[in-house]
């Protein structure tokens, strides 16, 4: 296939996203007669055409907007790619990308990232949020440097990556303030038949705890599931249930939403990983993460 002349593309993407030739023509600087030829040139290369006539209208037809589609994403990709070279011959700034599970604590990645961030005040941080699945092909693509993780890369897993544990902790047990005085009396039995607020199903805690409530006998009502961790926390602090969290940042939990511990326990354990594409991590924005583990590590 002969090389796509993307100045061709680039007028017939202005042109859709636009949506006709004379504002084109006004953006670009250009004639709309240059405008048309171009998009006639694009067309006769791809053997399609890309618009349907409508009147004085141009409107993208099936292969138009797949066309268009692919060169929104060529364009955009191009416009980082400036953003980024820009920012590192201003700055020298350093970008670091790293992938965090939704249903991980939001204090746990953060508490992570100071860390870096200490160590390497200019970098940039670029932090995005998904599921495991889905920023595992994002390594694998090195669209990410790494992932934060409350659950390990699985064995079965065809990408090339390895799994450091970063923290171990207990997990301890919120309510509302103003329903606490009706928990804090013979814990963990408290939760028999109270409403409880469990995670959902992409945490690694959800049959954890479910099995904890069997072997205590304990039977909660489940008043709701979530797969995001901070609306959870909010339904907690305004009275709809109980939810548990990693006793390390237990702190942090009560401040920012207003709730109060009514006991814990070692026998579940929230744990932390960075899932990184080297066995022996040598990324100099990620080893800042891998120090001092035993003292984020309670048990």
């Amino acid at each position: 296939m002969n090389q796509l002349n993307y100045q061709h593309l680039y007028y017939f993407y202005v042109t859709a996203k636009e949506g006709s030739i004379v504002k084109a023509a006004h953006l670009l600087h250009l004639t709309p007669q240059t405008i048309s030829e171009q998009i006639r040139t694009l067309e006769a290369y791809f053997g399609f055409d890309l618009f349907d006539r409508v009147g004085k209208r141009l409107q993208l037809n099936s292969q138009g907007q797949l066309s268009y589609n692919f060169a929104k994403d060529i364009f955009n990709l191009g416009s980082e790619l400036l953003l980024s070279v820009k920012n590192q011959n201003q700055n020298q700034q350093r970008v670091f990308s790293v992938g965090v599970t939704d249903v991980l604590p939001k204090v746990l990645a953060f508490d992570m990232f100071q860390r870096c961030l200490i160590q390497h005040p200019d970098v940039r941080l670029v932090c995005k949020e998904g599921d495991l699945p889905n920023l595992c092909a994002e390594l694998a693509m090195n669209k990410i440097d790494g992932i934060l993780s409350d659950r390990p890369l699985p064995r079965n897993s065809h990408i090339k990556a390895y799994n450091h544990l970063l923290q171990r902790s207990g997990l301890s047990f919120f309510v509302a303030q103003s329903l606490a005085p009706e928990y804090l009396k013979d814990f963990p039995q408290c939760l028999d038949n109270k409403p409880f607020l469990l995670p959902g199903d992409n945490s690694a805690q959800k049959l954890s705890i479910l099995a904890w409530f069997a072997k205590h006998n304990i039977n909660p009502q489940i008043a709701a599931e979530f797969e995001d961790g901070a609306l959870m926390k909010i339904f907690a602090q305004r009275g709809y249930g109980v939810f548990c969290s990693p006793t390390s940042v237990e702190r942090d939990i009560e401040k920012q939403y207003k709730v109060t511990v009514i006991g814990r326990t070692k026998a579940l354990t929230e744990r932390l990983y960075l899932i990184s594409p080297e066995r022996t991590v040598s990324n100099p924005l990620l080893t800042p993460l891998l120090s001092q583990i035993d003292e984020l590590a309670p048990a």
